[in-house]
């Protein structure tokens, strides 16, 4: 900035200097003593030229020190949609320079992690793996109807919860879960893996017909939001039993939704709603802007 400061300036005189040397050849001479008169009149041009000479160069020398701007992004006819009188229109052309950066971002990262992985000296052939890694049988999609229910009688299941098993879609199972008088939970299973999650409340109806529809109270959407995100970080398609397992022990950690603090703030209820989120590991109570914290 001081650079460009300092250039600035220098053009501003330059510019002040060239305005008085054209002042002073449309002044001309005053006309008492011609000879003398033009003699005089010669040098003061010369003086302010040769000084405009020397502002000159400084400037070329200050814009020579200036860094390189980047080179502008050149997005071939797009350019015209900047000069559009509509609001909309006008909006589109920072949007699509904005785009262009970013996948010039993409490309050079990608560049340098192709480089990077080229690098890397314990590659092995693709015989080599073929022969030497044996690939873990997947159970995922095991359809024996009775699997779904020994799993989940495997469960060492609180007092407080109770499952109901049915198929309306055939051999695949819906599991309604309740916990205690807190809530219902309906989790829909393609064989082993678990494919969607409701999350109602108590006193609400939850039956084949309800399996996609929301709750009417807004914390038991929220728990249901968390209860997708929970699914997909338990997802195991080699370990099925385990993910299920894991998913339904920490679906039971609601069983106190109303009665716990939160241990980040511990404050019972944050913006209308109670701690929500429970930790993945640990099995805490947090509230949704907490857990973040």
């Amino acid at each position: 900035m001081d650079k460009l400061n300092s250039t600035l300036t220098a053009v501003k005189n330059l510019r002040s200097n060239v305005r008085l040397c054209f002042e002073h050849l449309a002044d001309g001479t005053d006309g008492e003593g011609v000879e003398e008169s033009r003699n005089k009149f010669v040098n003061d041009f010369q003086e302010r030229f040769a000084a405009i000479n020397s502002q000159l160069r400084e400037v070329e020398q200050l814009i020579n020190g200036l860094p390189v701007p980047p080179t502008p992004y050149s997005l071939g006819n797009t350019a015209y949609l900047a000069q559009e009188t509509s609001q909309d229109r006008q909006a589109l052309y920072p949007q699509l320079v904005n785009s262009y950066k970013w996948m010039d971002k993409v490309h050079d990262h990608s560049f340098l992690a192709f480089n990077n992985l080229n690098q890397n000296t314990l590659r092995r052939s693709y015989n080599y793996c073929s022969q030497k890694r044996q690939r873990l049988p997947f159970s995922s999609f095991n359809n024996d109807p009775d699997h779904i229910d020994k799993l989940l009688s495997e469960i060492n299941t609180p007092p407080h919860t109770s499952y109901r098993i049915f198929r309306p879609f055939g051999t695949n199972a819906v599991t309604i879960v309740t916990i205690s008088n807190v809530m219902k939970a309906a989790i829909v299973f393609k064989g082993v893996l678990i494919e969607w999650v409701t999350v109602k409340g108590f006193d609400e109806p939850l039956e084949h017909d309800d399996l996609w529809a929301e709750s009417r109270y807004e914390v038991f959407r929220k728990v249901q939001d968390h209860a997708h995100s929970a699914m997909l970080h338990f997802f195991s398609p080699t370990l099925p039993d385990l993910a299920v397992k894991s998913y339904i022990t920490w679906l039971n950690s609601h069983v106190k939704l109303f009665l716990e603090p939160c241990k980040r703030c511990g404050k019972f209820v944050v913006n209308g709603l109670p701690p929500t989120w429970r930790d993945l590991r640990t099995l805490e109570p947090f509230h949704e802007d907490c857990r973040n914290c």
